[in-house]
């Protein structure tokens, strides 16, 4: 069965089919930008204390149709980071979620945040202009990439001064991970075939990630009670994106997710 990730990763693969520039230019680039911010140390400080959250600027999604579709990146950014934010996650994909890489640069510019990328990494190019783009961290997806691809993206990334998220939902995949050297993880609690959020999954797949390894429960947190449950199974952070944008004060709904 076809599943909604499996449609948005053909489009990306054919668009990346189509890529003509010079990888190796490209990686001389961004070797030579300033360092990142620091996004992996930011939940591991900040999650010592209080879940920490990583806040999410989302227009729309594939399931939902428009969540927020007029939103303001700068002035969410600064919301954000006034409710409390560890981190930013900013949709860059255009097609499936009305993102773009000028809304990531508009709140990374507007706030001291560190920024993952959050779009659908499925060649080396796209790891490499996560940085140039400005980006701290990039996203990859466990599902989405074969363990070999996995592991040269995670080590480009790396290599590039970029942290990465690697977003698994199993023990297979976990193993994958771990064979790649992630140590930022994060469980998406949405199954991929129903798109239900499965929050037994997050509570599960804690007990089994490694100590040392920065734990993030990913998509379907609604307030305090799912908080306090990822937090009481072991999680650093949490990825928060539709509550937030959807909620009248977000930076009070962020606040209330920082649980101890």
């Amino acid at each position: 069965m076809a599943t909604y990730l499996d449609r948005i990763l053909d489009r990306h693969r054919e668009v990346a089919a189509g890529e003509s520039r010079s990888l190796d230019a490209l990686i001389d680039e961004a070797r030579s930008l300033p360092p990142t911010r620091g996004f992996r140390t930011a939940l591991a400080a900040d999650g010592a204390e209080r879940l920490a959250v990583i806040s999410e600027i989302k227009r729309r999604s594939p399931s939902k149709g428009d969540l927020n579709a007029g939103l303001d990146p700068a002035v969410m950014a600064q919301t954000y980071e006034s409710g409390g934010a560890s981190c930013l996650s900013v949709l860059t994909d255009v097609e499936f979620f009305g993102g773009s890489v000028a809304d990531l640069q508009a709140a990374r510019g507007a706030c001291s945040l560190p920024v993952i990328r959050k779009d659908f990494t499925v060649s080396p190019f796209d790891v490499v202009d996560a940085r140039l783009m400005g980006a701290d961290c990039v996203l990859l997806i466990a599902a989405a990439l074969e363990p070999c691809k996995l592991g040269d993206f995670h080590a480009l990334a790396v290599e590039l001064g970029l942290d990465v998220l690697v977003e698994i939902h199993d023990e297979h995949e976990l193993d994958a991970a771990l064979a790649a050297d992630a140590t930022l993880i994060g469980v998406n609690q949405r199954d991929l075939v129903t798109f239900q959020v499965d929050h037994e999954r997050a509570v599960r797949m804690a007990g089994v990630i490694p100590d040392g390894v920065v734990k993030v429960a990913e998509s379907g947190v609604r307030g305090p009670d799912d908080a306090a449950s990822l937090r009481a199974a072991g999680y650093h952070a949490v990825l928060v994106g539709e509550t937030l944008v959807t909620a009248a004060d977000p930076a009070a709904a962020l606040r209330s997710l920082r649980v101890p």
